[in-house]
């Protein structure tokens, strides 16, 4: 499945948009796959999507129950790490966007 599959609305959207550095440490891909892997045994986590183009620009989405759900993500220890990682050598910038989701709607073929 490519989408989350998330409930019915309402519920929240963190929006991580990033342009990495030229450092391609190894150690990047693993951090963001136990990253996942953590925050979906999250209370309150629904799913995640993410891609990143050929340039480095990433937009990962993840989904969360509640404010506070996503709070708790925010201030879990395994995360603040890999923020301070990403800060000191992952990423050139990066924007976080919360947003509460008021609907949705879907296709599939």
């Amino acid at each position: 499945m490519l989408f989350a599959n998330t409930p019915q609305p309402p519920y929240y959207a963190v929006i991580f948009t990033s342009k990495r550095t030229e450092n391609d440490e190894q150690g990047y891909g693993k951090v963001a796959d136990l990253m996942v892997e953590l925050a979906s045994k999250q209370p309150g986590f629904l799913g995640v999507e993410s891609v990143r183009d050929e340039h480095g620009l990433g937009i990962t989405v993840s989904y969360w129950a509640t404010l506070e759900s996503i709070k708790l993500w925010k201030e879990n220890m395994d995360h603040r790490m890999a923020q301070s990682k990403g800060k000191s050598d992952w990423y050139a910038s990066f924007v976080t966007r919360i947003s509460k989701v008021e609907r949705d709607y879907s296709f599939y073929r």
